[in-house]
This record gives C-alpha cells, sequence and structure tokens, in this order.
C-alpha cells in the first residue's frame, strides 16, 4: 500500500483508534481522513465499519482506512491490529484509545452481569492500546490520546461508569510519566456531555439531559491535540457544552 508521501514532504502520518466505528470515534476517522492522514480503525459492529469504509471509498480515501473487527479488550485482538496497521501502513504516529460505553452502572440498582464489559473496555482498553502501540510510537515518536471524560473528574451517586473513567484519568498520568522519557507525548481528553448513541437507551435520552457538545467538536479537540508540534505534550483537557455545571 501507498506511503501516501506528498512530492518532496513526509509520509502520511498513522493513526490508530479503537472504537472508531461510531460516535466520537467515526468523526475522528473522518476528520482524520480528511486531513491526510491513513487511519486504522476498530470496532464490534461490521456493518458500522462497512458503512465507514464504504464513506471513506466514495471520498476518495479508501486507500488510506484501515478496518479491524473486534473487541477492544481483546489482547489478540488489539495486538494483531496494531501489528498489521504497522507492517501495511510502515509507521504508527498517534494510538487513540476511545472505545467505551456505559452500561445500567448504578452499584445500587444496576445490573452486574453488564458490568464486567463495560469495566474491561473502559479500563483494561486503553491499557492494552498502550501496550501494543508503545513499541512503534517510541520509534516515532508519537502520541498516545486517552478518551475519557468529565466523569472521570466528578463523581455521581453510585456510578460505576464513573468509576471506570477515573481509572483513565489515572491511566493517563501513570503513561504520562512512563513515556515523557521516550519522546512520546499523553493526552487524556475529557468530555463533558456528548451528543452521540451513548444517550439513546438513558431515560428521556438527550434532550433530557442538558445542553451537549457534537462529537466534530470532541474530534476537533483531539485533531488539535496530535497535531501540536514535536517536543509540545498537551496532557489534559477536559471539554464541556456551556451550561454543564458539573
Amino acid at each position: 500500500m501507498s506511503d501516501s508521501t506528498p512530492a518532496g514532504g513526509a509520509p502520511a502520518p498513522v493513526t490508530f483508534i479503537t472504537g472508531g466505528s461510531s460516535g466520537i470515534g467515526a468523526e475522528s476517522v473522518r476528520r482524520l481522513l480528511a486531513l491526510g492522514h491513513r487511519v486504522a480503525a476498530t470496532g464490534r459492529s461490521a456493518a458500522k465499519l462497512a458503512a465507514l469504509t464504504d464513506a471513506a471509498e466514495a471520498a476518495g480515501a479508501g486507500e488510506r482506512l484501515l478496518t479491524f473487527q473486534g473487541d477492544a479488550a481483546d489482547w489478540a485482538h488489539v495486538e494483531e491490529a496494531v501489528v498489521e496497521t504497522v507492517r501495511v501502513f510502515g509507521r504508527l504516529d498517534h494510538a487513540i484509545a476511545n472505545a467505551g460505553y456505559s452500561a445500567d452502572a448504578h452499584v445500587e440498582t444496576g445490573d452486574p452481569e453488564k458490568w464486567r464489559g463495560m469495566v474491561l473496555t473502559n479500563v483494561l482498553g486503553p491499557a492494552l492500546l498502550v501496550r501494543a502501540a508503545l513499541p512503534a510510537l517510541k520509534e516515532s515518536q508519537g502520541r498516545i490520546v486517552l478518551v475519557g471524560s468529565v466523569a472521570g473528574f466528578k463523581n455521581t451517586p453510585g456510578n460505576l461508569y464513573s468509576m471506570t473513567k477515573f481509572a483513565v484519568t489515572g491511566l493517563a498520568e501513570n503513561v504520562r510519566m512512563l513515556t515523557t522519557g521516550y519522546g512520546v507525548g499523553t493526552t487524556l481528553i475529557a468530555p463533558g456531555r456528548v451528543l452521540t448513541p451513548f444517550w439513546d437507551e438513558r431515560p428521556g435520552g438527550a434532550a433530557a439531559a442538558g445542553p451537549m457538545i457534537s462529537a466534530e467538536q470532541v474530534a476537533d479537540t483531539l485533531v488539535w491535540a496530535i497535531t501540536q508540534p514535536r517536543g509540545v505534550d498537551v496532557n489534559t483537557l477536559v471539554v464541556r457544552p456551556i451550561g454543564q455545571p458539573n
């Protein structure tokens, strides 16, 4: 596959993103492809990944997109997808741990059978991506982005999802301390309420939750973070809609 190198220029950056088939992830994929990146995206839904591929091909960027169906909390899947991305594109510049969800997450009234997958995806998943991507990122002196949440800074009563995002907040600083000596940057992006399918199964949906920012606006933040000059390490970005007090 072509390295998409402009005449006289550097190779197009390569970005790997988990949870890339919908919401913030899919919008980030579209934005990065439009900027000329080569992108690898993972997701659980084959249908959504196929739609992402179709859109990329329609926009003339199909050769710059790889997709991998699988579970972001499955080490074999994550490792294989990262290795294949590096094999096909020749390098890796950015690893974005975006996959995450909430599942009936109240510790008093929620369904414990639904918690395991959420905890593994939200907490183990980002750590697995760091483990898989770090060798290639050390070579490129690239960047890691962990998509957390305002819920990782502000507790709400009995919210197990919030606990998982506090873990991501802690992981980001842990990873930053580890990787800064390698020349690898680490950024935590912690969105407030974002208008995505996250709200579809919540009481009253998005309309009842209050002000929202869009997935496009979070993608703008992500792109800004990974396009900072080499040597600049932007560490924590909390992005809320105006009107969200918590």
